[in-house]
């Protein structure tokens, strides 16, 4: 087996993966942030302010999972985890579960999921499903009042960056999938790549911000684009 049959991949995907599912996109044209004021409902003033507004708007955002369902491209990144030689590695900055449901392993949500819930008062991190409220309680030490939707909101640190840098500087291979290029720290992914001899491939529906700094971008969409990658990866790999 040759060195690029089983190369590392890391891939990094973004709103842009789940929108093709129907999952709203936050930063689109039309977005959630266009409607709602994101300091009201994603930082932790907002919900210092006003819980209940806060759990009813990832309330409604949880109840929205249920009408979706992965598409092509998750499917494919799924497949491409299991067959691939080499080490995989999926980070998404999404807080959906469309990856997991297509079949992909030890996904690292980077800004958190909507199907956990977390204690402010103990850190707990636990599956929930349903609604949740003031007065909901944390499984772990019984507190009230404190459990809050286990997503990372602004001013807050993204999860998992010491294991995601150390996936993303032992790769060959770095793929953006449906992401802006807006964002950081994860925008700033392409640039560290290449600084360390990385090839870097952009799948994205239109050029991201970074587009120029990757060594090639396809443009269309991820549930085209994603599964013919994948199959003539893996053709290669074979």
């Amino acid at each position: 087996m040759s060195k690029r049959d089983s190369a590392s991949l890391f891939i990094l995907t973004g709103a842009g993966i789940s929108a093709e599912s129907g999952v709203e996109t936050f930063r689109d044209k039309g977005g959630i942030w266009s409607r709602v004021r994101l300091e009201d409902v994603a930082t932790p003033e907002g919900f210092a302010r006003d819980p209940a507004a806060v759990h009813a708007f990832y309330n409604a955002r949880r109840a929205g999972l249920a009408g979706v369902q992965p598409n092509p491209a998750h499917l494919a990144l799924a497949r491409l985890q299991r067959d691939h030689p080499g080490a995989v590695t999926i980070v998404t900055q999404n807080i959906d579960d469309l990856h997991e449901r297509a079949g992909s392993r030890s996904v690292i949500h980077m800004h958190g999921e909507l199907t956990k819930a977390l204690c402010g008062a103990c850190g707990d991190r636990s599956p929930f499903a349903g609604d949740l409220a003031i007065s909901s309680t944390c499984a772990a030490c019984a507190t009230s009042g404190q459990v809050r939707p286990d997503v990372v909101w602004f001013g807050e640190m993204p999860y998992h960056m010491d294991v995601i840098e150390e996936r993303l500087l032992a790769a060959d291979l770095f793929l953006s999938i449906g992401t802006s290029g807006a964002v950081y720290p994860a925008a700033g992914f392409v640039a560290e790549a290449r600084a360390a001899g990385i090839r870097t491939i952009e799948l994205n529906l239109e050029p991201s911000e970074g587009t120029l700094l990757f060594d090639e971008a396809r443009h269309g969409l991820a549930s085209d684009l994603v599964p013919a990658f994948v199959e003539a990866l893996l053709r290669g790999a074979r």
